[in-house]
């Protein structure tokens, strides 16, 4: 197992469960629809009136649970700091999001539309379809 087999297995995976914190330290989760560039960062949109667009906002650490559905018991637990995109990063991430969400340009047009790129900082990947149990972790420096 490797790094870019997380890769490989984060590009056919379309949904994932995000975990942000709320205003009052509660944890809050939803189901975002997910694209994944080469570096392993998890890129979504939202809008600014959902709740987690303030709760990144304020605290940028968050986590993703990604698999399970369709996957066997292949998952992974990532943790990571996310980031509003704007300029160049903005262009470059897009057009990996498009990529994986061809209808994504058409939601370009919905009021307070953002995007997301989460860079991370600890995965494991699990794979309890195996006997014994296939799990890879790793921790990736920041930037």
């Amino acid at each position: 197992m490797t790094q870019a087999d997380v890769f490989t297995f984060l590009t056919q995976q379309k949904l994932g469960v995000l975990g942000s914190i709320g205003p009052a330290g509660a944890p809050q989760a939803a189901l975002v629809g997910i694209a994944v560039t080469r570096q392993l960062e998890i890129v979504f949109d939202t809008v600014k009136t959902s709740r987690k667009y303030p709760n990144l906002i304020a605290r940028p650490e968050c986590s993703f649970v990604i698999g399970g559905w369709g996957a066997g018991e292949k998952t992974v637990q990532y943790e990571g700091r996310a980031r509003e995109l704007a300029g160049l990063d903005l262009a470059r991430c897009r057009e990996v999001y498009f990529q994986a969400w061809p209808d994504g340009p058409a939601r370009m047009t919905w009021p307070g539309i953002v995007y997301f790129a989460v860079q991370p900082a600890w995965i494991r990947f699990s794979d309890f379809d195996q006997n014994p149990p296939l799990i890879f972790e790793f921790e990736i420096a920041s930037k």
